[in-house]
C-alpha cells in the first residue's frame, strides 16, 4: 500500500533508509525542522540547515521516488536563547517559497517554560502574516498533559488561527481526546520506547476513528523506525480493520491536510510523474 509518512527526520538517516521506505511504498513524506541534538549557535547554522531541509534532502528523496516536503522553524528546545530564536524567525522568510516548504514547525513547548511560550507565540505571527500551515510539537512524558493544554489554549485564544491549518503532533491517549474536540488534526508518532506504538495507535484509530488522524515515525536520530508506519498497516490489517480506513490515515488524510498549503503538489504514483515538486 502506497502511504505517506508526514513526519519524519530524514537528515538524521543514511541513503539506504531512504531505498527501504520506497521498497516499503513510502511515496511521500515531509520533515518539519527540529533539534539537533546540540543547541546550535547562530543564525547561519540554522540557514545552513533549512538549506538542507529545502534543497539537498528533496533531491536525496527524489533518487528513490519519493517526494519531500518540509516545515521551518527553530525548535522549542532553543528558544530558552530568545535573542537566537528571533534572530532565526526574522531569517525563515527567505526560505518560505520554496517548492517544498508547507508551514511553519515543529513549534510547540518542551519544558512549558515562559521562554518556550513566548517564541511559540511569535512564531504563530509569522505563520498567520504568511498563510502558513502549523506542525506542532507536544513534550514529552510527564509534561505532556499541562504542555498540550497550554499549547492548545494558546493556538484558541488567537481568533486569527484557524484549528483547521494546525496539526498536533505526538498525541496520546491523554491528549488526543482533546485535540479533536477542539477542531485540530492529531498525529501520533510512533516510537519503540516513548510516545506510542503501533499497537496503540491501532487502539486510537479504533477508539476515534479515521478523522483527522495521522501517523508517522519521527525517524530522528534517537531510538526510532523509519518503517514504523508499515508497522501500523500491518497491526490494523491483523485486526481485520478495513483496507479504506487504513488507506485514509496512512495517505488519504495526509493528502488532505497538506493539499491546504499551495506548495504541496503532490503526484500520485499512478500519473507516472512521482518525484516532481514542480
Amino acid at each position: 500500500m502506497d502511504y505517506i509518512d508526514p513526519h519524519i527526520h530524514m537528515v538524521s538517516r543514511i541513503t539506504d533508509d531512504y531505498a527501504t521506505l520506497a521498497r516499503m511504498g513510502c511515496v511521500a513524506m515531509s520533515e518539519p525542522a527540529f533539534w539537533a541534538g546540540f543547541d546550535r549557535g547562530s543564525v547561519d547554522g540554522f540557514r545552513d540547515y533549512f538549506h538542507q531541509l529545502t534543497d539537498v534532502e528533496p533531491r536525496r528523496a527524489a533518487q528513490y521516488g519519493i517526494q519531500h516536503f518540509t516545515w521551518l522553524c527553530i525548535n522549542a528546545k532553543e528558544a530558552e536563547n530568545v535573542s537566537l530564536s528571533r534572530d532565526v524567525i526574522a531569517m525563515i522568510p527567505e526560505f518560505l517559497d520554496k517548492p517544498n516548504v508547507l508551514g511553519i514547525g515543529e513549534i510547540g513547548l518542551n519544558k512549558n517554560t515562559k521562554n518556550e511560550a513566548t517564541i511559540f507565540l511569535e512564531h504563530l505571527d509569522l505563520a498567520v502574516e504568511y498563510n502558513q500551515l502549523i506542525l506542532i510539537h507536544t513534550p514529552h512524558l510527564e509534561d505532556k498533559y499541562q504542555g498540550t493544554r497550554m499549547i492548545l489554549d494558546m493556538l484558541c485564544s488567537d481568533s486569527r488561527i484557524d484549528p483547521s491549518r494546525v496539526l498536533v503532533d505526538h498525541v496520546e491517549e491523554h491528549t488526543i481526546g482533546e485535540v479533536l474536540d477542539r477542531g485540530f488534526w492529531a498525529g501520533m508518532t510512533l516510537y519503540p520506547v516513548t510516545k506510542c506504538t503501533p499497537e496503540r495507535s491501532a487502539d486510537m484509530i479504533e477508539r476515534f476513528g479515521g478523522e483527522r488522524l495521522l501517523a508517522n515515525s519521527a525517524g530522528d536520530w534517537g531510538p526510532s523506525k523509519p518503517t514504523a508506519v508499515p508497522d501500523l498497516i500491518f497491526e490494523m490489517r491483523r485486526r481485520g480493520l478495513s483496507e479504506s480506513l487504513i488507506r485514509k490515515v496512512v495517505y488519504g488524510n495526509p493528502i488532505e491536510f497538506f493539499s491546504k498549503s499551495e506548495n504541496f503538489r503532490f503526484v500520485e504514483r499512478d500519473s507516472g510523474e512521482a518525484g516532481s515538486l514542480s
